[in-house]
């Protein structure tokens, strides 16, 4: 199985401090590549000219909402998107602002690649860091740091390489693959989808030139096969399809192909897969992120929330979790004792917060043990007890297996999201 069948897409996330340029950089690649309608440009013009400035202001491309045009920054995750001869591109533009912290992991959960800007300027922010850990934390494996506002430095190689040291510095303790850095003016478009006349001393590539040969197929766990069972497409009630059941869902990990034998869970019936489905034609194998239909050779016992894995590479089964939390909820904040929905895959089961083990500064990267509480944008390591065992995966091997979504069981509210590892909590091993 080849693993870069997926390399013709690339989701990307976009970060920064509030007025490090993110929305006009995106702006730009995206004019620059011709990506933008002409009714789309229109309403661009006409939208810069009613903000007071000349020109075209690319900013107000991703800043959708009036209110991100009237404060000036962005406030929601913007998608955008747009296609090479090379590949395909979904862009992610998030918040800078801190408070915005819970919907910059929104937009980063899927992302293959961050893409974090500073101000030549001003160098390394705190948000700077902020955001490189929680990429670093969400398993995106490769970043690139655009050194924007070059122009405003006189292009300086000087400054470049000053504001590259202080981030190696920095990232050396996070637990990224690949940094790539560039030097960029989003404003004029230096380096931004050509090679910039002004930087001569550069020799790397541009943006749009490392976003389109950029591989991500490693992001993919093509080892550990696990099919989530979505939903059960039982035979109509006119007697069409009366002798077919099939089991629908998003392949999470691995392969599959018809005759492989399988196991149920959590039952742990064993099986084989009879016919794979995907839209109305038969394939002869199923793959990240495919979504399919299974039949199966025997009469068994399946429903939504169960999941499919091969016998012989099972996922952990456990009943208390170990989980890195990113707090959403400004209602309350999470406290020891609390009661949630837990929702992983396609299962949901009632869970107790056992404890808070520590809350870490995004800034510093320093634990603080004891705390109290997870409040809004806090990320803390917790311990979770739910009331039936799960089967998952540590997050960093498997996205989609190794997280988990809390909800609140009285209004339904997202409460926070997850990244579970495999390790079992201290409490657990006594």
């Amino acid at each position: 199985m080849d693993a870069a069948r997926d390399m013709g897409l690339l989701r990307f996330t976009t970060a920064g401090s509030v007025d490090d340029g993110k929305s006009t950089l995106i702006g730009r690649l995206l004019y620059d590549c011709k990506a933008i309608f002409e009714d789309q440009l229109s309403a661009l013009e006409r939208a810069s000219l009613l903000k007071g400035g000349s020109g075209i202001d690319l900013s107000l491309l991703t800043d959708g909402l009036r209110a991100e045009r009237e404060q000036g920054i962005t406030i929601d995750v913007a998608y955008r998107y747009f296609a090479t001869p090379r590949r395909k591109f979904i862009i992610a533009d998030t918040p800078g602002h801190v408070q915005y912290t819970r919907n910059m992991v929104t937009g980063a959960s899927t992302a293959n690649l961050a893409l974090l800007l500073v101000d030549a300027r001003s160098g390394i922010s705190e948000q700077t860091r902020r955001h490189a850990f929680l990429s670093s934390l969400l398993g995106i494996k490769s970043m690139v740091l655009c050194v924007n506002k070059m122009d405003l430095v006189d292009w300086s190689r000087k400054r470049f390489e000053e504001v590259c040291g202080e981030f190696r510095a920095f990232a050396s303790r996070l637990a990224t693959a690949s940094i790539t850095f560039i030097p960029v003016s989003a404003l004029y478009g230096d380096n931004v989808a050509t090679r910039s006349a002004n930087m001569p001393w550069y020799e790397g590539p541009s943006l749009l030139y490392h976003l389109e040969n950029t591989y991500v197929g490693g992001d993919l766990d093509m080892v550990n096969a696990r099919f989530p069972v979505q939903t059960v497409i039982r035979p109509h009630d006119d007697g069409a399809f009366h002798d077919f059941r099939g089991y629908a869902g998003q392949i999470a990990g691995g392969v599959f192909r018809p005759g492989d034998e399988v196991v149920i869970l959590p039952g742990g019936k064993k099986t084989r897969i009879g016919a794979i489905f995907c839209g109305d034609k038969t394939v002869t194998e199923a793959f990240p992120p495919l979504s399919v239909v299974m039949t199966l050779t025997d009469d068994v016992d399946v429903s939504r929330g169960d999941l499919l894995a091969k016998p012989h590479n099972q996922p952990t089964e456990g009943q208390d979790l170990d989980a890195i939390l990113c707090w959403f909820s400004d209602k309350r904040p999470l406290r020891a004792g609390d009661r949630v929905i837990l929702r992983h895959t396609t299962r949901e089961v009632q869970a107790v917060v056992k404890s808070l083990r520590y809350k870490v500064d995004v800034n510093t990267l320093h634990k603080t043990e004891a705390v109290p509480e997870l409040a809004l944008n806090d990320i803390g390591r917790v311990q979770l007890r739910t009331a039936k065992p799960i089967h998952y995966d540590a997050y960093e091997r498997n996205r989609q297996t190794g997280s988990v979504i809390l909800v609140d069981p009285f209004d339904n509210s997202t409460l926070a999201c997850g990244m579970l590892s495999v390790k079992q909590p201290a409490s657990a091993q006594e």
